[in-house]
């Protein structure tokens, strides 16, 4: 047994790539063929969205789907040019922007067919700041019926690297295929909860929601709610480890922390959720997995090293392609401040 597990390794990294070792009770035996497939955003990627859209420069690049289009929301936004040694900055700042999408031929990357867009064709921002919020963010987005609902967070100050605390997260939406937003007051968690990041899944009639504080070094909790009750806040319910109960501040962790941006996706292949996101600590994009959305969710296991990629962050699972053998996810950068399509090979237990 022990010749065939090092013989199955070897096979493993001679394919490329990352290679785990499996953990007791999972479905996930390693992973595998890390693959950079293109830039989503800026000067090189298909779209030329600097050109485009007056996209020079943005990240994270939460997706989610209506039908047959593929929305992306983008955080802070820059034209050109940014500054020489990298990051964010740059003339026509935007707070967010969202992207729109039919390609699903994701072999040579996203080719996107369009962005909400100001007169001058410009990408604009779709959500608002309040006058106290330094920015306001998309963390994940969904589709219940036609609706769109984007989850922001609306920054109150940023921190050390990695750190930074919320004036409050919320809820959005748009009627109309995502051209006009409605940001209800009443639809927000107020302060820095632990539902200030998000991301979001519907099953069996529900939105569930993953939810971490502002920064990366928290973990995650869970809530849910009726899906057609989506903006009533006095309808969620939290998972305490034993039952769904009223007030976030009794959700549980399911996660252990450090996580930040983090998404959520069933898994065919596996039989499993998969949740992606960065480990600041190990400065690098993990993946987790469990047989229920409550967990157990099974210890972190490297998918990107920031050692291949420095100063990477934001996993995001491709709503089409993250159910078979190879998971599709977007991942952000902060040197060249902008968004990477990834692909990694998922090898399951026999």
């Amino acid at each position: 047994m022990r010749f065939r597990l090092i013989m199955l390794l070897g096979v493993l990294a001679l394919a490329g790539g990352s290679v785990t070792l499996a953990q007791e009770g999972t479905a996930l035996r390693a992973i595998t063929d890390v693959t950079f497939i293109g830039w989503v955003t800026g000067p090189e990627s298909p779209s030329r969205t600097d050109v485009a859209y007056d996209v020079d420069g943005t990240d994270l690049g939460s997706m989610f789907a209506l039908g047959d289009t593929l929305y992306i929301a983008f955080g802070d936004t820059f034209g050109c040019c940014r500054p020489p040694g990298g990051g964010a900055g740059g003339r026509n700042w935007r707070n967010n922007v969202l992207a729109y999408t039919t390609d699903t031929d994701l072999e040579d990357g996203i080719t996107l067919d369009g962005m909400i867009t100001d007169h001058n064709g410009d990408a604009r921002a779709v959500l608002r700041r309040l006058r106290d919020d330094i920015t306001v963010i998309p963390t994940y987005g969904i589709a219940i019926g036609e609706r769109l609902i984007l989850h922001y967070m609306a920054v109150k100050e940023w921190g050390p690297p990695g750190e930074w605390t919320l004036n409050r997260s919320g809820l959005a939406y748009s009627d109309d295929g995502g051209e006009t937003w409605e940001q209800p007051a009443d639809a927000t968690w107020q302060g820095d909860t632990n539902f200030g990041q998000a991301a979001l899944i519907l099953q069996d009639d529900y939105l569930y929601i993953f939810g971490i504080h502002g920064g990366r070094f928290g973990g995650v909790a869970l809530g849910r709610v009726p899906a057609e009750s989506a903006l009533s806040m006095d309808e969620y319910r939290y998972w305490d480890g034993e039952d769904w109960v009223e007030g976030h501040e009794n959700a549980v962790v399911i996660a252990s922390a450090p996580v930040g941006e983090l998404s959520v996706a069933w898994n065919e292949y596996l039989g499993r959720w998969i949740m992606t996101y960065l480990n600041e600590y190990r400065r690098a994009i993990v993946l987790r997995e469990a047989p229920e959305l409550t967990g157990p969710w099974s210890r972190p296991v490297l998918v990107v090293s920031g050692d291949d990629y420095p100063s990477l962050y934001g996993a995001y699972l491709h709503p089409w392609a993250s159910d078979g053998d190879v998971i599709t996810f977007n991942m952000s950068q902060w040197g060249p401040y902008n968004v990477r399509l990834m692909q990694a090979r998922l090898v399951a237990n026999e």
